[in-house]
């Protein structure tokens, strides 16, 4: 399934190559300026191929003269030193938009690939896969944007597309009806989802009328019991904290609908990827 890139992207790009080149590429300068080059993008590693926009759009923001052909898909696994693209065009741009396009293609390809593992530890189960906000600042949108790429779901974007009652909140509302009447008020439409850390939250969450409850820290025995408690009430219910490679199918085979995963884009290493050129006359 083709993903659609967010629609802030060449914002994005914009603000990483100006922090990059500033008031110029000095380093670039020494190129002859009719220089032509051909480089060839290599990944030395497994990876879902992620941020095939965001290299096309650094490389024409620098020259639109810059052409890139891609072997591989968005969304495509590639082998370890599979040639992911081969860019040809002015060697100054090559060279200046290099760093900025090798950080989108790394960072998301990175987000990618994880996405697509613990998506497949998913696999015969009901449960989905959810992104949470704990992105890197500025990259939101292209992070969670990685996220679907690598066949995973995006939770809320912000805290204006929908709102989660958090233990703060619900002490400054003084309970969980009051907190969740509040949302009602304030929220419109948007769904209203309650964070809860036992069984007896969970029924106060239900009872108020909360679209979503978000189990923290349930170990799996307890897991096991808040999905037979919602038997009846039927709310969809999202497991949170802690989940890894390594717990989050047991995670799902308790019957949850959801399994929220902060590492998806916040403990994320980059890709190691490599631009490798060839000089021509």
């Amino acid at each position: 399934m083709k993903v659609a890139p967010p629609p802030d992207l060449a914002l994005q790009v914009q603000r990483a190559l100006a922090e990059d080149i500033g008031g110029g590429d000095l380093t670039a300068a020494l190129i002859p300026a009719d220089a032509q080059g051909r480089a060839r993008v290599i990944t030395r590693e497994a990876a879902v191929v992620c941020g095939r926009p965001y290299v096309d759009a650094s490389f024409a923001a620098v020259d639109a003269s810059v052409s890139i052909e891609w072997p591989v898909a968005e969304g495509a696994l590639a082998a370890p030193d599979q040639i992911l693209c081969i860019v040809t065009g002015p060697a100054r741009a090559l060279l200046t938009a290099e760093r900025t396009a090798l950080n989108f293609l790394q960072l998301l390809s990175a987000t990618a690939t994880i996405t697509h593992r613990c998506a497949g530890l998913l696999e015969g189960t009901a449960c989905r896969l959810l992104d949470t906000r704990k992105t890197i600042p500025g990259l939101r949108t292209a992070q969670k944007y990685a996220v679907r790429v690598g066949g995973g779901n995006n939770h809320r974007l912000g805290l204006f597309d929908g709102i989660l009652i958090k233990e703060n909140h619900i002490i400054a509302a003084g309970s969980i009806a009051a907190a969740v009447a509040a949302a009602r008020a304030v929220g419109g439409k948007v769904p209203v989802e309650v964070e809860v850390e036992n069984l007896t939250e969970l029924d106060q969450a239900i009872a108020a009328g909360a679209d979503i409850a978000l189990l923290d820290n349930f170990p799996l025995q307890l897991l096991r019991a808040a999905v037979a408690a919602n038997r009846a009430a039927a709310r969809p219910l999202e497991a949170s904290g802690g989940v890894s490679e390594d717990t989050i199918r047991a995670i799902a085979l308790t019957g949850v609908d959801f399994v929220s995963v902060g590492g998806l884009t916040k403990h994320v290493r980059a890709i190691d990827l490599s631009m490798r050129f060839e000089w021509r006359a």
